[in-house]
């Protein structure tokens, strides 16, 4: 299981603004350097469609203590974004849920640590309704909260989110609004 402490153990896949490989990096160099690599993040919700969130363990590499989706993370370079939300959902929260493509965007943004993320990320949604088995090297607590609830909490404490987090909400918002009606 890759952990919190193993974050040298697998390269990031780089890619153009097309989400074509144009290499490999290790991962801590690559948020020094800034490159654009592969990325997903993972939505889930529960039949009420409250989302499940996760406060990141205060010993993680970058934004220790924030809220945040459910996992998100990067592809080893064999595998499908699909197939690595799949593992890290299991390696991060302890079990196994479906996640289906829904949309992707680049973004870029300064963290702490002197580290940037600049990713082509693929947001993946799904339904969970089960127990959660957090991995305490990564999770250091959850929740289920409302749409309207955690629309609220961005705006009044949007430094207690981070910052992929922050702008991939609307953008799911509008997902979700235009797939309501497909």
């Amino acid at each position: 299981m890759i952990t919190t402490n193993d974050v040298t153990a697998h390269p990031l896949v780089l890619v153009d603004e097309n989400d074509q490989p144009v290499g490999l990096m290790e991962k801590m160099e690559t948020h020094r350097k800034a490159l654009l690599h592969r990325a997903f993040s993972v939505f889930l919700f529960n039949k009420k469609g409250d989302m499940l969130l996760q406060r990141r363990a205060l010993k993680k590499y970058h934004s220790g203590g924030l809220w945040t989706n459910a996992c998100c993370s990067h592809p080893f370079p064999h595998e499908t974004p699909q197939e690595a939300a799949k593992r890290r959902i299991r390696e991060e929260l302890g079990f196994d849920a479906e996640v289906k493509p829904a949309f992707h965007f680049i973004y870029k943004a300064a963290l702490d640590n002197d580290l940037t993320e600049y990713e082509y990320d693929h947001v993946l949604l799904g339904q969970y309704d089960g127990l959660v088995f957090p991995n305490e090297d990564e999770v250091g607590d959850y929740c289920y909260q409302s749409m309207e609830d955690l629309k609220e909490n961005l705006s009044t404490h949007p430094d207690k989110y981070t910052a992929w987090f922050r702008i991939a909400f609307p953008l799911l918002e509008e997902h979700l609004k235009k797939s309501a009606f497909e």
